[in-house]
């Protein structure tokens, strides 16, 4: 029977920076020894895998590049996601079969509100990502996204002052909206707060567990 791949799933408004969280967070995870593959999902194109593939396998070598997969899902994401997600799951029953050595796969997938939530069969751990450009109201607002996800990420921490968003009255609300659930303010340009959120991934999803393969071992092969 083909052993379950912990599955980490990245929500969020279009241009929040979920492409960017990921080529800041697998460079941290890589170094660690961890091996990953990335499912991005976008409606009619594959723009996103494409670039994430650049960046990260073809320049970087941190995964091959057969392990960046895009999803044209020809429709709402949301529904590839959630109430239909039959084509991520065979996806990634294809990758766990071919590739049992990896440690985590990423799901990646955007809309333009913020009620993007994952099928329970799809992800085990959600992060959903917001940025200040969209004003302090954000985390008030609500909504399934940033009400239900396990790590809620607000990102461009850096356009506060250019917006007149109050980064405390966001904390404020986070708190208040999502209980005891945690939060982390990044800038993914300059890397603020990432390792932060590399912690949660390792502690909440991975369990702190070694990789499959040791990092010396795979730098011999």
């Amino acid at each position: 029977m083909t052993q379950r791949i912990p599955r980490l799933g990245i929500g969020g408004p279009v241009g929040s920076g979920k492409s960017m969280l990921i080529e800041k967070v697998v460079p941290i995870l890589a170094a660690k020894g961890y091996s990953i593959s990335i499912i991005s999902n976008d409606v009619i194109s594959k723009e996103d895998a494409d670039r994430m593939r650049k960046n990260l396998a073809t320049d970087r070598g941190l995964l091959p590049e057969n392990l960046v997969i895009g999803i044209a899902t020809g429709g709402c994401p949301h529904t590839a996601i959630r109430e239909d997600p039959s084509i991520n799951i065979s996806v990634i029953e294809e990758i766990e079969e071919k590739h049992p050595e990896l440690d985590l796969i990423i799901l990646e997938s955007g809309g333009d509100n913020i009620t993007t939530t994952f099928s329970p069969s799809l992800a085990d751990y959600v992060i959903y990502i917001i940025d200040v450009a969209g004003g302090d109201k954000y985390p008030r607002k609500g909504g399934l996204g940033i009400e239900s996800c396990d790590l809620l990420v607000i990102n461009k921490i850096d356009l506060a002052p250019q917006v007149g968003a109050d980064l405390n009255v966001m904390q404020q609300d986070a708190v208040r909206i999502r209980k005891d659930k945690p939060y982390v303010f990044v800038n993914c340009k300059n890397n603020t707060g990432i390792d932060n959120v590399a912690e949660h991934i390792i502690k909440n999803l991975l369990f702190d567990s070694p990789p499959k393969i040791a990092l010396s071992d795979r730098q011999r092969q």
